[in-house]
């Protein structure tokens, strides 16, 4: 029996296409740094170069010590890991009802939840505004937590519900006649088979709650309690703008992305060799 075999000039192009790709989505952060450690003198003057003559950490350390970027990031670290875990918790919850159970209204709710995504979000800040200014929590971080879990649920419920329908129920109802309670069944069973599922959940609202700048904007007012979206707006004034102090932080606000999808990613993996085909 003959062995297909790739061909070579097949391999390279896959190769070369999947460098070209990386190259392209890669360049707006390989710009981001240039710009980051270009001196201010030299921002119009070599704008265009690929890389500048003379770099300075000066506009990180003047992001770090001469602003208020660390009050900035702390706000959105809080708010943004407060939203992944409480969004992540009760969408495993809504997801495995919808997964598992029927019950009355069950169509119409998913209706509903599928509905509140279709408005624009420029349509209801004004209402959103309202409602939060009459309960007294603007200038608050709590206001953005609970504004982000409300946006976020829907989508991270389906999301949830998925990976439980991708779970047969039928290793649950084996659980459960060896003598586990329904909930036994779930934590021994189905939620180390729904890791990479939470994983994905918690990234997804991480990221939407990181970057997020119009509830933040319309939100939050006082200084001290601006998020990182925000608070890179500081650095435009009404003449000019600081590019470089901008960039770096940027740069300085990819970090905590960057470690948060580092450590997801264990448990992505983690939850691939789980559960029912452990041995």
């Amino acid at each position: 029996m003959a062995i297909s075999r790739t061909h070579p000039m097949l391999t390279v192009g896959k190769y070369v296409a999947l460098l070209g790709y990386l190259s392209f989505a890669l360049f707006p952060l390989y710009w981001l740094l240039k710009i980051a450690l270009t001196p201010d003198q030299l921002v119009y003057s070599e704008g265009t170069s690929l890389w500048p003559s003379r770099i300075t950490i000066s506009n990180f350390t003047e992001v770090l010590f001469q602003t208020d970027f660390l009050t900035y990031f702390g706000n959105s670290l809080t708010v943004s890991l407060g939203t992944a875990a409480l969004t992540t918790l009760i969408a495993a919850g809504a997801g495995y009802a919808f997964s598992r159970f029927d019950f009355a209204g069950k169509r119409l709710l998913i209706v509903v939840m599928l509905i509140t995504q279709m408005f624009p979000l420029l349509m209801i800040i004004a209402p959103i505004y309202k409602i939060i200014s009459s309960l007294g929590m603007l200038n608050s971080l709590t206001s953005l937590m609970v504004v982000y879990t409300a946006f976020n649920i829907p989508f991270a419920t389906f999301l949830m519900q998925s990976f439980f329908d991708s779970i047969p129920k039928d290793l649950e109802d084996a659980a459960m006649m060896d003598g586990c309670s329904r909930f036994q069944a779930l934590r021994k069973v189905v939620f180390p088979l729904t890791l990479p599922g939470l994983g994905a959940t918690l990234g997804f609202v991480f990221t939407a709650a990181w970057s997020e700048l119009l509830f933040a904007l319309m939100l939050v007012s006082k200084n001290d309690a601006m998020t990182f979206p925000v608070g890179l707006l500081t650095f435009v004034s009404k003449f000019s703008v600081d590019w470089g102090q901008m960039m770096a932080a940027g740069v300085l606000a990819l970090v905590p992305s960057c470690f948060f999808f580092i450590f997801i990613q264990r448990y992505l993996v983690q939850g691939l060799t789980s559960g029912a085909v452990k041995g």
